[in-house]
């Protein structure tokens, strides 16, 4: 299967560099992927912004995520 993320405002528009094509699609069976965004590693720079996040799946199960990035 596969994830996408998008990231969105508050009011659910999505962010420029955060959008659904910009986002690397993560394909596989794995609890450590990391998702990424083309111009964009991670969402440091949104840091105290309200966001939403929005998860495409195809064929795929999202368990849990953790915003931060940290390990």
């Amino acid at each position: 299967g596969s994830i996408a993320v998008e990231v969105q405002d508050a009011e659910g528009h999505p962010i420029e560099g955060y959008t659904l094509d910009d986002s690397e699609v993560l394909y596989g069976d794995t609890l450590d992927g990391r998702i990424r965004w083309r111009n964009e590693s991670d969402i440091a720079g949104l840091a105290g912004t309200t966001v939403r996040f929005r998860f495409v799946l195809n064929d795929a199960d999202l368990f849990a995520f953790r915003p931060d990035g940290t390990d």
